[in-house]
């Protein structure tokens, strides 16, 4: 195809078709005339120009009426068109430009007119579309710039999850084993219970049944732990008293009723436990009691799995939506404490101070990583032992209710005063090789500014503490 650039001439007189084509010819251009509206059109839509010089009046179709389909059709709504018509009335250009044309010249014309109109408008035609390339290559690179951002973050996430999977296992195979070891016992102490139960009923009056519903209803009662020194204790003080009162066997039926928390007031059970079978008895109703404690130890167990999956599952989520949506940032933070948990727990004391705050529209996803960073280099900060304090609260000032702070603060070693300034910057890491990519605080500096936030350091050795602000 040739390098010219091609104008479509519209027009019925066929002298003004020859004129305005040896004009165009001489400037290296490449006219087309058309004498009909209608083909003119089809033209345009089957070859699009660079440019229209548009006549008015035409017979069928006029040449405003040729401007109207033209741009409301996506292929040739953008071309440029000039109208050339003897039409000189005000009325007549004003129309012209409502209608989409981008110039108007009236007839008899000069030959330096027409060139020089076009020339112009050629021009900004082809920065239009320059602009208009430039624009796309920018959206399409804030595409992929967002699409990598995404991905940095995620990358994160999953080197964060490398560091804790051994931590996570660990809360959860241990719930898994308590819950395994209270089925056992279950099912050891209703077989017990299922042997023993019938034939005790038939030995004991209606008194004494009485009794044991009562010595049961005492062990399934809600009890405080206690230590094991204490336990120690209780049973040698139980037993006493129970000799005192001259009962047989007194160690093994003080080592059962401490084992139920029932220990204080024996006098309701003291007939009870002069009878004969006392230790089948008081065993008895131990059995019962076993199966109510380890039931509420699977329960317990499981709620604590159920918790880490949910909040793993939190974490990995990711929403590509791209939309805020409201959410309290406690909530995000107890997600991150739930999965370091194991780490937390041996050595580490943890300070939740949570003030009602507002729900803020954020990117909960994002946020949670924020978290995460933070979070954890103030456990390898700490080397595994100290104080992380964690307080959320509404942030002052106006206008009212504008945001959340969150400060994090940990007892750590502290970031020396040469280094502050350089946290932040991306791939700047004071771990050995190996052991930090140097963009976790670079990760959060961002997404808190996405939020239009802010994060601060202040630090000396002992005290370190990250203040956050997010607005609402």
């Amino acid at each position: 195809m040739s390098g010219r650039q091609s104008i479509l001439l519209i027009d019925d007189t066929p002298a003004n078709l020859r004129l305005l084509t040896e004009i165009l010819s001489h400037r290296a251009y490449m006219p087309r005339p058309v004498t009909d509206g209608l083909l003119a059109i089809t033209a345009a839509q089957a070859e699009p120009p660079d440019l229209i010089l548009l006549d008015i009046m035409m017979p069928n179709i006029t040449g405003y009426e040729v401007c109207e389909r033209l741009k409301a059709d996506e292929r040739t709504r953008e071309i440029p068109i000039i109208f050339i018509s003897a039409k000189n009335e005000v009325f007549d250009k004003v129309k012209a430009f409502a209608l989409g044309g981008v110039d108007y010249i009236t007839k008899p014309f000069q030959a330096e007119e027409v060139l020089a109109r076009i020339e112009t408008h050629l021009a900004l035609r082809s920065l239009q579309k320059r602009l208009n390339a430039q624009n796309a290559e920018l959206v399409e690179a804030l595409r992929q710039l967002k699409l990598t951002q995404e991905q940095l973050i995620q990358r994160e996430k999953i080197a964060a999850l490398g560091h804790l999977i051994a931590g996570i296992a660990h809360e959860i195979n241990t719930p898994l084993g308590a819950i395994n070891a209270s089925i056992h016992n279950i099912s050891q102490a209703l077989d017990m219970s299922l042997e023993r139960l019938p034939l005790l009923f038939q030995t004991l009056s209606p008194e004494r049944q009485a009794d044991f519903f009562a010595l049961l209803h005492a062990a399934l009662q809600p009890k405080a732990s206690i230590s094991s020194r204490e336990s120690r204790t209780l049973r040698r003080e139980l037993q006493a008293t129970l000799l005192s009162y001259e009962i047989p066997q007194a160690e093994t039926l003080a080592k059962h009723l401490v084992n139920m928390g029932v220990y204080q007031d024996m006098t309701p059970y003291l007939s009870l436990l002069r009878e004969k079978e006392s230790v089948e008895i008081v065993q008895t109703v131990y059995y019962l009691f076993m199966q109510k404690n380890n039931s509420a130890n699977i329960k317990q167990a499981v709620e604590r799995v159920s918790k880490v999956v949910f909040a793993l599952k939190n974490y990995i989520h990711y929403d590509h939506s791209g939309e805020k949506t409201l959410a309290h940032i406690s909530e995000g933070i107890d997600v991150v404490l739930t999965l370091y948990n194991n780490q937390l727990k041996h050595g580490i004391e943890v300070v939740t101070n949570y003030a009602p705050t507002p729900m803020i529209a954020c990117y909960p996803d994002e946020l949670k990583q924020v978290w995460t960073n933070v979070i954890h280099n103030a456990l390898q900060a700490m080397n595994g032992k100290g104080r992380l304090e964690i307080t959320v609260e509404p942030a002052r000032g106006e206008p009212a209710d504008s945001g959340v702070l969150v400060h994090i603060t940990d007892s750590g070693c502290g970031i020396p005063d040469e280094m502050k300034e350089r946290i932040f910057e991306p791939f700047f890491t004071t771990k050995p090789a190996g052991e930090g990519s140097g963009l976790g605080l670079d990760i959060v500096k961002k997404i808190i500014h996405r939020h239009g936030g802010s994060i601060t350091v202040e630090s000396r050795p002992g005290q370190t503490t990250f203040h956050i602000f997010l607005p609402a």
